[in-house]
Order: structure tokens, then C-alpha cells, then sequence
């Protein structure tokens, strides 16, 4: 699955690989002025392990603002499954611009590609379930709209982006505000078009929550048995009285398919975006 790439993460993009480009850059590729200015090359881009390829639009952005004149032919495409010693591009150019932008290439690809793997291992956990999984905020600094296109890749959704496009109501905001009631109608009042949500640690929490009417109550940290107690709580409100649930907290390939199980509609999973393994990938000249 590849999702859309609209105009801001396009602009994102080219933002995000121009200061990769500038930080490995520095004043100059020292090594590659031991090639010929104009010698030509061909080269491969191959991955050493079976994952869910992604980061295309990065690896060309590279590409281009090192040299226009590269050509790429692409193998495989974003959301692709690909298998050891998998050719996945080959371009074509000058020597010097190749080397120059392998490793901002091949650091895009390995990252963003062992993302939408991680992310599909664990949407085939929950296979078979009515669970839609989510990621979280906790991306790489820079990287957050980068990790969750890649998350969608993977089969994964999108949280919310950031602080603006959602509320997420939690402790130290009750507290500030005075009651779950309270926060949520400060809420309505503030932006009554966006998407309110609040944090509960118990069941009694819960029932608080759930008079107010959140679009989305996030349960953190509870055990099993108690997400299948929340589940039965909401699903015996009146229709226009249950809010989604989502569960969240210490949840891993270990615990998700336990969680998916209990019903609730959405887990959103730190793990997705924070440890990433890269995949291993290399650029060799044929």
C-alpha cells in the first residue's frame, strides 16, 4: 500500500534531503574529486535482506539535487515487497555524483524501508482482527512525516501528525483544567472541527470520559482483562454515546495480537517509528 504524496510532504521531502545532502556535504566530496569530472558510471542499488521497500521519492530527491542529469530505472516501488539480493534501482550518470549521493540515498532507503517493515510485521499480527493499528509522535526528529508515510506503507495508519491537527487530552491536562469534563469541553469550545481524544488509566475514568463525549478515549497501560471490561462498557452505551477506543502502553509484537483480541478499535504502538532496525542495503558499480 503507498499512500498519497500530497503537496506538503512532497515540499517536505525536498526540505528533508537538503539539509541530509548539506550536513554530509560540508564544503565538498574530498574522496570523489579522485574521479574523473565527467566519467561515466552505472551503478545498483541492491537490499541484502527480505522488507517492505520504501523511500523512492527521498533516494530521487537525493539524486536530482546532487546531478539532474542522473537517470534512474526503478525495479520495485514504495509498499513493495522485495527479497534478498533484490536489484531495486539502477542509475546511470557520472561517477562523482554517484558516490556523492549514496550514503543520503541509501540512509533514506534503509530507514524509511525498515519502517514500513516493522510496521507490516505488525499489521500481520493482527491479521484477521478488526484492530487498525497506529503510530505515535515518537519519530525521528526531522523524519515525522518521512516515518509515517512509511508507516502507511507498511500497512499501518496514522496518528495524529502533531501538537495541531488533534486534541490528545491527558493527565497533566486534566489536572490543569480540572476534571476529564472540563477538558473536553474546553476542547469543543477551542476547535469544535478537530478530533478531541483523552487519556484514561482506569475504568471509572473511562465512565467519566464517556459522558462528556470524546471521539476517541486512549486506554493506557491496561491489562487485557481490563480492555475487554472497557470494550463491554461502551458497546453498552446508546450508539451516539461510543466513542472509539484505543489502546496504548508497553504494547509489542508480544502482547499485540492479545490486545487486538479484546476489541477495541484502534492500538497505536511507539515501537513502529522508535526502534527501527535499518535494512541492509548497498550501491555497487557494474
Amino acid at each position: 500500500m503507498k499512500p498519497e504524496l500530497n503537496a506538503q510532504l512532497r515540499a517536505d521531502i525536498e526540505q528533508t534531503v537538503s539539509r541530509a545532502l548539506e550536513e554530509d556535504l560540508g564544503s565538498g566530496d574530498l574522496t570523489a574529486q579522485l574521479l574523473a569530472p565527467d566519467g561515466p558510471a552505472r551503478g545498483q542499488i541492491v537490499t541484502r535482506e527480505r522488507a517492505v521497500f520504501c523511500g523512492r521519492p527521498w533516494a530521487e530527491a537525493a539524486f536530482r539535487q546532487i546531478d539532474s542529469e542522473l537517470t534512474l530505472e526503478w525495479r520495485v516501488d514504495d509498499g513493495d515487497a522485495i527479497a534478498a539480493a533484490e536489484v531495486l534501482v539502477e542509475v546511470q550518470g557520472r561517477a562523482r555524483s554517484l558516490v556523492t549521493a549514496e550514503r543520503t540515498v541509501l540512509n533514506f532507503l534503509q530507514l524509511l524501508s525498515g519502517t514500513a517493515t516493522i510496521a507490516h510485521h505488525y499489521c500481520k499480527l493482527v491479521e484477521g482482527t478488526d484492530v487498525k493499528l497506529l503510530d505515535t509522535r515518537k519519530t525521528l526528529p526531522g523524519l515525522r512525516r518521512a516515518q509515517k508515510y512509511a508507516v502507511g506503507c507498511g500497512g499501518g495508519l496514522n496518528h495524529r501528525m502533531g501538537l495541531y491537527d488533534a486534541f490528545l487530552i491527558k493527565e497533566n491536562h486534566i489536572a490543569a483544567a480540572g476534571s476529564i469534563a472540563d477538558a473536553i469541553h474546553r476542547a469543543r469550545e477551542i476547535a469544535a472541527d478537530k478530533p478531541v481524544e483523552v487519556e484514561v488509566e482506569q475504568l471509572d475514568q473511562l465512565r467519566e470520559a464517556i459522558a462528556a463525549q470524546p471521539d476517541i478515549v486512549l486506554l493506557d497501560n491496561f491489562t487485557p482483562e481490563a480492555l475487554r471490561d472497557a470494550v463491554a462498557i461502551v458497546r453498552n452505551q446508546p450508539l451516539s454515546r461510543q466513542p472509539k477506543l484505543e489502546a496504548s502502553g508497553g504494547i509489542d509484537a508480544s502482547t499485540v495480537r492479545v490486545v487486538a483480541e479484546t476489541g477495541v478499535d484502534y492500538i497505536s504502538i511507539g515501537n513502529l517509528t522508535k526502534h527501527v532496525k535499518a535494512i541492509d542495503l548497498s550501491m555497487r558499480f557494474i
